[in-house]
């Protein structure tokens, strides 16, 4: 998150949006170059020197090319075979020197001699290289086309249904078909797909840890689960989700180019179906932390109940005690995160040298539930969030007194929209009328 010197003057210096920091997530399973085909090497190694790294940190690997051997490798996501791709290089390498395949790029051109570096960029322009990655290409298309004619003829296949427990043996299409057919839940023909036990594993667990396969949303249990995708036609899998293209042979058919890219170069329009309800979709689900810690879970009970019990803070009881909007609610929370992001009891604005000791003293001096006056936090500038990813405020209930129409703010503002607009309320909170009072 970004960081910020409140300086000894007690005064607020956060000079640059804070946001959480991203949980660190495991390889892209989405990745092709986390599922080399059967029989593909399983390390990259460097091209000049004997360093070699697990096709996982791929990254981390392509960063050694850049830093210590100046190296680029253009659009490394369209190479099929990654490993093989390295191994062929390294081996031309030895043989001829790198300005004989690579262009050469100068940084700092115009500057001192002394600044300027010099880069390799190895791409598909040279003739070698675009010839080695449909080579590549070629050889992982007919890898995935032995692989899904093997599943299509297996007839030892044996697996049980994740909506109603039912058992199919036999080849996979009786399952598959079976779940299209009796519970409206298709996830293509089966001749389009391969991998197809790799590809209900992901779908059992996603079910198994009670998320939504379309909108990728986590309920409390099965059943609540069952009604969402019911109700809101959700038996599909969401197609937005990398992580289920190398399950499909469309994403092996053409270099470099994704089921998205083919299907756009078809002209036909689709049909606009308005029926369709997106009101709960989600497309990035974000993760509530805890007002006081680290602490985070994906569901607002949880959040709740953790800062009840590790730190003695009921919010819940807090806006029903006091009654407080939906906006006041917001300008609490974000008053409270920007005292203890600055190290600073919110109760008694005591100033302490780490988080650790913040908490200590809330929990010793039962802080946690103590407010300061109204006028120390209920401020404008607490509108704005102390973190602009901060989940807990998107799940704050609306207050049940505000009215509806917008007519009435808090604190006695009146806030008149465009649509509904009352000419004798305007007149009885117009400025010019105050002032003409106060000039008699």
């Amino acid at each position: 998150m970004a960081t910020r010197d409140s300086g000894d003057d007690g005064m607020d210096h956060i000079l640059e949006p804070l946001c959480f920091p991203e949980q660190p997530d495991a390889a892209d399973p989405g990745d092709p170059d986390c599922h080399p085909p059967c029989g593909g090497a399983q390390t990259l190694a460097c091209l000049f020197c004997p360093e070699t790294l697990p096709v996982m940190q791929k990254d981390v690997f392509l960063k050694h090319l850049l830093l210590q051997h100046k190296l680029v490798i253009a659009d490394v996501k369209l190479i099929a075979d990654l490993p093989k791709y390295l191994l062929y290089w390294k081996g031309r390498f030895l043989e001829q020197p790198v300005t004989d395949f690579c262009s050469e790029i100068k940084t700092n051109s115009t500057g001192p001699v002394e600044k300027q570096e010099l880069y390799f960029l190895l791409c598909d322009v040279l003739p070698e290289d675009r010839a080695l990655r449909e080579k590549l290409q070629q050889r992982r298309l007919e890898e995935v086309l032995e692989q899904q004619q093997k599943e299509r003829e297996d007839r030892s296949f044996r697996r049980v249904c994740m909506f109603c427990n039912d058992e199919f043996t036999g080849n996979r299409s009786e399952l598959l078909n079976h779940m299209a057919r009796e519970h409206a839940f298709s996830i293509g023909l089966p001749d389009n797909i391969v991998y197809c036990e790799e590809l209900l594993d992901t779908l059992q667990s996603k079910v198994d840890n009670l998320q939504c396969l379309y909108c990728e949303k986590t309920f409390k249990d099965k059943m609540t689960l069952k009604d969402h995708m019911r109700k809101k036609a959700h038996r599909r899998i969401n197609a937005t989700n990398r992580q289920y293209d190398r399950f499909y042979i469309i994403n092996y058919l053409e270099l470099g180019k994704t089921w998205e890219e083919l299907q756009a170069e078809d002209d036909r329009e689709l049909p606009d179906d308005k029926d369709d309800d997106w009101s709960d979709w989600r497309a990035c689900p974000m993760t509530a932390v805890c007002l006081f810690c680290d602490y985070r879970r994906d569901t607002m009970d949880e959040i709740y109940a953790h800062m009840k019990g590790a730190h003695d803070f009921d919010l819940q009881h807090l806006r029903a005690e006091l009654k407080l909007s939906f906006y006041q609610q917001v300008k609490l929370l974000n008053f409270i995160r920007r005292q203890i992001h600055q190290n600073r009891c919110h109760a008694c604005q005591g100033k302490f040298g780490c988080r650790g000791d913040v908490l200590r003293h809330l929990r010793e001096r039962r802080h946690a539930m103590a407010l300061p006056p109204a006028c120390a936090w209920n401020q404008p500038q607490y509108y704005f969030p102390t973190y602009e990813n901060d989940a807990l405020l998107c799940a704050l209930p609306d207050s049940d007194g505000e009215d509806s129409d917008g007519r009435a703010g808090e604190d006695g503002v009146p806030v008149i929209a465009e649509d509904v607009l009352d000419a004798e309320l305007v007149k009885e909170n117009s400025v010019l009328r105050k002032l003409l009072k106060n000039a008699t």
